[in-house]
């Protein structure tokens, strides 16, 4: 692991009143918890879930020293905002960071436009105004595009967003799924808390020029998929019957022979996390925190039982040698199938 820093070097973890350790995210970004807890799956795309349960979920997080939530706005188009706004009503606002991403637009029936991504100027503006009410909330903690739109300069998505931070509606600016050579010129023009994009034993992408270009500006990184949707959770079975709501059942990797092959690394790194007294999601998360203090894995516990799972991570200590039994176990490249479908992945600058 090269945690060595050509500008920015972290600074030391501290802990919260409830015992979880926080971590700044990037030199300029807030200090959140080393864990932090994706909304998505309580509103869209991993099928049904139970509004009580996930209510329930999030005011557990929190309890438990969570203090960062990742939201977007077009989760349930809308509903996973109103959801976190409820929860936040019965809270401090100082309890939680709030990160949201704006950009994807939905159609009546559920699914999302083929358009590029709504990035420009005047919707950084008008999304943001949709979001601040729908949360209950005059400022959001962390504001950013879900993804790069080649035909807006990411300069005017960011020169937008730093007019909001300024106004006060936003107090950080994050980048979502960009290559090094978009986050280098989205610095340029404001300081840049930290980039969000999938990282997890399975995809390991980042690691050849965008987590480089994160320590060398500065930039912290908020990992989601850190169980690669389930499939690092020790909880998937090749006979879970997928419906038509969750996009998993489009995704390459839990298909046919992609499938078998990855649950034969899931597997491999079963045995390690036995051997650790761990639970194989556990293994996968504390792999993702120990990559870097710079680093925060996102977990899209649903239920309270999965949060208490997932948070017990913190605990897991990886040395050297396991850090190699894990590497061992499922090698960087091993994973089977895209993470997304092809057309999903040529709108990835962070695949470029």
């Amino acid at each position: 692991m090269d945690t060595a820093y050509t500008v920015w070097r972290q600074p030391k973890e501290t802990s919260d009143m409830a015992g979880l350790r926080r971590r700044q995210l990037g030199a300029s970004g807030p200090e959140v918890s080393i864990i932090g807890l994706g909304a998505m799956g309580m509103s869209d795309l991993y099928g049904p879930a139970d509004e009580a349960e996930s209510v329930a979920t999030l005011h557990a997080a929190i309890d438990a020293g969570v203090n960062l939530v990742d939201t977007a706005d077009f989760y349930g188009s809308g509903h996973n905002e109103m959801l976190i706004g409820r929860v936040l009503r019965e809270r401090r606002r100082d309890e939680v960071v709030l990160s949201v991403k704006f950009g994807a637009r939905r159609t009546p029936d559920g699914g999302f436009q083929a358009a590029p991504y709504d990035v420009s100027a005047a919707a950084v503006k008008d999304r943001l105004a949709y979001s601040l009410r729908r949360l209950g909330t005059d400022y959001i903690d962390i504001y950013r595009p879900s993804r790069l739109n080649p035909e807006v300069p990411i300069e005017e998505t960011v020169g937008a967003l730093l007019e909001m931070r300024e106004a006060g509606y936003i107090r950080h600016i994050g980048l979502s799924e960009m290559g090094a050579d978009t986050i280098r010129r989205a610095a340029a023009v404001a300081p840049i808390s930290d980039l969000q994009i999938e990282y997890s034993l399975l995809s390991r992408g980042p690691e050849a020029t965008i987590l480089p270009t994160l320590r060398e500006l500065g930039i912290g990184l908020t990992a989601y998929g850190v169980l690669s949707r389930g499939l690092l959770s020790g909880h998937w079975s090749a006979e879970r019957e997928l419906t038509g709501t969750d996009f998993r059942a489009n995704s390459p990797r839990f298909q046919g022979e992609h499938l078998s092959a990855n649950l034969r690394l899931v597997d491999a790194l079963g045995r390690v996390a036995q051997r650790l007294g761990a639970t194989t999601s556990q293994v996968a998360i504390a792999w993702v925190a120990a990559q870097g203090e710079q680093i925060v894995p996102l977990v899209g516990a649903r239920r309270r039982d999965r949060l208490t799972e997932s948070l017990a991570a913190v605990d897991v200590v990886l040395d050297r040698d396991t850090l190699d039994e894990i590497e061992r176990a499922v090698p960087a490249g091993a994973a089977s199938g895209q993470r997304y479908a092809s057309p999903m992945m040529s709108l990835l600058d962070s695949e470029r």
